[in-house]
């Protein structure tokens, strides 16, 4: 085979290898293709085979562009691959740009991508918007069914509210989520009821809980617009001015008796001292009257007492003592 015709051989195959991919593509995409042309929203095949090199799906970027142009919202092809690149959820986006449109709601691609990149669901956000949800407070599902707080009278009052809110979509990127919420409308009702100066007050009037807490403005900072705040229930709790009172006295009663055990052992040590003093006292007249008797020999011996003298003291002894066990004697029958 001379060179000519093994050129034209090989121009022929690869020709038929261009024509086998052109129709490998075209039979790959056509279907995708067709839809987005019967939609006035086409799309060319050199792009379908680029989003496919990119490993977008072709399917999803054609068909959110069929759903945007069909609600009246011009949106290209690289917009969405970027936003799918990116991780978020163009169906997602989309069905939001669509709602915003049709409830008069400013919302553009770049913040509806921004709001869904950032975690947060921007169709129901819109959804939302439009149609206000209802938020307990306290949450139920994490904690006491119940806002508890105390009056100045001491009485405790449980309190249940509902928060409509409404989401504001200019600040619901990096805006505080339904927790912060709860917590500030939480707090409202517990500062509410502690300034209250009955708890009758606040059962006779629970819409002035209500009517303070909304004037706070506690959506600031948040992504929602506080629209109202309904208190659901009221009830009244346990007496804690009284329980205190209890407790206090408790503790004042274990104080006064601290302090007279106190006491109570000062004067027994007390005691003691004194019958320690006395046994030292006694102690010492035995010394000092067992001097009287060696007294009297040296007296004796020296010549200053005589017999007669000391018999006229034993008699004035015997006779001090039988007066002595007389009067004891007279005291005891008269207290019979």
């Amino acid at each position: 085979m001379d060179p000519l015709s093994l050129v034209m051989l090989l121009l022929v195959v690869v020709a038929v290898i261009v024509l086998l991919i052109m129709a490998t593509v075209i039979i790959s995409f056509f279907g995708i293709w067709l839809r987005a042309r019967l939609a006035e929203a086409p799309v060319g095949f050199l792009k379908l085979l680029g989003m496919r090199l990119r490993r977008v799906n072709p399917a999803v970027i054609v068909d959110t562009r069929v759903m945007a142009v069909k609600a009246g919202i011009t949106l290209s092809t690289d917009e969405l691959e970027a936003h799918y690149l990116a991780g978020g959820n163009v169906v997602n986006v989309v069905r939001a740009l669509i709602a915003a449109s049709k409830a008069n709601i400013s919302l553009s691609f770049k913040k509806a991508t921004a709001i869904d990149l950032a975690g947060r669901d921007v169709f129901d956000a819109v959804q939302t918007s439009v149609k206000p949800k209802v938020i307990d407070c306290p949450d139920p599902r994490q904690g006491p069914p119940t806002v508890a707080a105390v009056a100045m009278d001491g009485i405790q009052i449980k309190a249940k509210a509902r928060v409509t809110v409404r989401t504001n979509l200019e600040t619901l990127v990096g805006g505080a989520t339904e927790e912060t919420i709860i917590a500030r409308v939480g707090e409202g009702i517990v500062t509410t009821i502690g300034s209250a100066p009955s708890h009758k007050k606040v059962l006779e009037n629970p819409d002035s809980i209500s009517k303070v807490v909304l004037s706070r403005g506690l959506d600031s900072g948040t992504a929602y617009e506080i629209l109202s705040i309904d208190i659901a229930d009221v009830d009244v709790g346990d007496n804690i001015g009284a329980q205190l009172q209890m407790k206090q006295a408790e503790a004042d009663k274990n104080i006064a008796q601290a302090r007279a055990e106190e006491r109570r052992a000062m004067a027994t040590a007390k005691e003691q001292e004194m019958r320690a003093a006395v046994v030292e006292m006694e102690a010492k007249l035995v010394a000092a009257e067992a001097q009287v008797p060696m007294a009297i020999a040296e007296a004796f011996r020296s010549g200053h007492l005589g017999v007669m003298d000391y018999y006229k003291m034993k008699n004035v002894m015997a006779d001090t003592g039988m007066r002595e066990s007389i009067a004891k004697l007279d005291e005891e029958q008269g207290k019979k």
